[in-house]
């Protein structure tokens, strides 16, 4: 078998002298906790980019299997439909590809705390303050989860098989990505597309919610332009299934969050004894009525609805305050968006661009959509 060879690239003055900078950064910020996981997360960056074939290359290599072929030119198909069509900026991103050993890319943590509907948050450069936390160590993830579960938070500890730098890097198609099906990868890249067009700094809701029903909406626009009616019905069953479930997630957040607010605590911090731990009792016994109910209403009358997603859903999918939350990130206000949607003449584009418009000028992102 031919061996290929191995070409090291050519740095130059300027990028040793860059490369001495950045070590020395990587050095002095490595000294903290945030700094460490910042050049962990950098280096692990490194290695994906590292790994990068372009997208259009092995498209045309005889060597690269059908399926996996097949799946490369929906992406770039996508891709392209994401800026013609929809005027979603894509700069580099997928136009490579890189292939991973293994089959999780990322954990994304995220707590919440059980007696109140407060969420843990962690502060980033860039992307201001995030109520979730990915890993590359997933070692560390699990100890993450750990040290928020002793300090009285629900956690909730889930795979990523995708993630955007918001064009700051030429972000490559993952191995992740591309083992789905050719549905869920039409929306994940018009859903990561969507965040270079529109990313408020601590806005993770919003940007989130808004990045789903771009890349849900613009995903039965995709395959109806090509004239593939099959995959359209599919696409809007997918996109009406997770509105369905977005209501159910809004109306539990309302029921909890009433619950607490009936019952104040007395000081500002929670106390383990005298009145306050009766009320924490009081509120936590609440919450789980409110999620019994929940529960009743997904298995009896949600799970009939359902098209796309298995019948058992509503008895096995776990509710507790960290899942809520997170699942309320990609799901808040989806049916505001298709009103939107409808109001702009069912036009995704449209809708896009009147909204980051608005949105980019400042104020509450969902009043502008609404």
């Amino acid at each position: 078998m031919r061996q290929r060879k191995l070409v090291r690239p050519r740095l130059g003055w300027i990028g040793w002298l860059l490369l001495g900078v950045v070590g020395g950064a990587a050095l002095i910020v490595a000294a903290t906790p945030m700094g460490r996981y910042l050049v962990r997360g950098a280096w692990e960056e490194a290695r994906i980019l590292s790994r990068r074939k372009s997208i259009a290359g092995l498209v045309a290599d005889s060597r690269t299997p059908p399926a996996t072929r097949a799946k490369l030119e929906l992406v770039l198909a996508a891709r392209k439909f994401a800026v013609d069509s929809l005027g979603l900026p894509t700069k580099q991103v997928f136009t490579k590809f890189a292939q991973l050993d293994h089959d999780t890319l990322v954990l994304v943590l995220s707590g919440t705390r059980r007696d109140a509907l407060v969420p843990a948050s962690w502060w980033f450069p860039v992307v201001g303050r995030v109520p979730y936390k990915g890993f590359f160590d997933f070692a560390a993830a699990a100890r993450a989860e750990r040290d928020l579960a002793a300090e009285g938070y629900d956690t909730y500890l889930r795979p990523a098989p995708a993630f955007s730098t918001l064009g700051w890097f030429n972000d490559p198609l993952l191995s992740t990505t591309l083992s789905d099906d050719p549905l869920f990868i039409v929306q994940t890249v018009i859903h990561e597309l969507t965040h270079n067009r529109l990313y408020l700094p601590g806005e993770a809701v919003f940007n989130e919610s808004f990045a789903e029903f771009v890349g849900n909406r613009g995903t039965v626009e995709f395959f109806l332009a090509r004239g593939d009616a099959t995959n359209a019905r599919t696409a809007e069953a997918r996109w009406t299934d997770e509105r369905l479930l977005g209501t159910v997630w809004e109306r539990a957040y309302r029921e909890i969050d009433s619950v607490f607010k009936a019952l104040p605590y007395a000081g500002a911090a929670r106390a383990n004894s005298g009145g306050d731990s009766v009320v924490r009792t009081s509120r936590l016994t609440g919450r789980d009525s409110v999620y019994a109910r929940v529960r009743r209403l997904l298995v009896d009358t949600i799970a009939p609805q359902l098209a796309t997603i298995d019948k058992t859903y509503g008895a096995r999918v776990r509710l507790d305050n960290a899942a809520l939350l997170a699942r309320r990130i990609y799901a808040t206000g989806l049916g505001d968006f298709e009103r939107a949607w409808e109001r702009d003449g069912r036009s995704v584009r449209r809708t896009v661009d009147r909204i980051a418009q608005a949105a980019a000028a400042g104020g509450d992102p969902y009043s502008v959509v609404r």
